[in-house]
């Protein structure tokens, strides 16, 4: 993408109404208004909230608002101009459960109170493979501790990823931190199981199947007690 259409990208964000984005200074002054209220002051309802984190152009985020129309869905990205992409087809759709937060997801517990997300969604993140860089795995202690913050006492995290190193990773995680495993797959594609996380698939997924390469899948809870 060209710097010019990026600039318009980032323009158009703007005029989105499910669009938000706060400076450092915002966030770390002001807070975010609608922390602990995205339910009554944005959705309008009660229904349970879908982070997807490392969000991209929003298809995950875009197809389970689709097919969860009792859901709310929240992309999350740094990348303004891909989250353009699921601004965009969310509005052409008059999807009314989708919104998109321009951020870093280090800074993530600062837009959401406690218990206030029902679901996380960890789709194709950057696997950080040299070992000085595994605290900024999405999946590392660091992350899922952030993550308790608003995450349900029942919530629950998906992880799909292309990469060996993060699956065994996080399985790593979750076995040392004891916490429960609801499901794991290093070849998701390979069984017959009926799953949903099948039902979505990126073009970047597509792409890796295409090119033979499998897919992993790992679903679990944050909280051991």
């Amino acid at each position: 993408m060209g710097r010019k259409n990026k600039l318009a990208h980032f323009s158009e964000n703007l005029t989105f109404g499910n669009y938000f984005h706060y400076t450092f200074e915002e966030l770390t002054k002001n807070g975010v208004p609608l922390k602990g209220k995205w339910n009554s002051d944005f959705f309008k309802n009660d229904n349970p909230i879908v982070l997807e984190l490392g969000c991209g152009k929003g298809e995950y985020t875009v197809g389970l608002a689709r097919s969860r129309k009792q859901t709310n869905h929240i992309g999350v990205d740094l990348k303004g101009a891909r989250i353009w992409r699921g601004l965009k087809t969310s509005q052409e759709e008059n999807l009314t459960n989708v919104a998109f937060i321009r951020s870093y997801i280090e800074l993530i517990e600062n837009f959401f109170a406690p218990e206030e997300v029902s679901e996380i969604w960890i789709t194709f993140p950057d696997p950080q493979p040299q070992n000085a860089k595994a605290k900024k795995r999405l999946t590392s202690p660091q992350f899922l501790q952030r993550y308790r913050s608003f995450l349900k006492k029942d919530g629950i995290v998906h992880l799909k990823t292309d990469s060996d190193l993060l699956y065994e990773y996080t399985l790593e995680v979750i076995n040392a931190q004891q916490l429960p495993l609801y499901y794991h797959s290093n070849d998701l594609y390979a069984n017959n199981d009926e799953l949903e996380v099948k039902s979505i698939r990126t073009f970047y997924e597509q792409k890796w199947l295409n090119e033979g390469l499998s897919i992993k899948y790992i679903r679990f809870g944050l909280y051991n007690d």
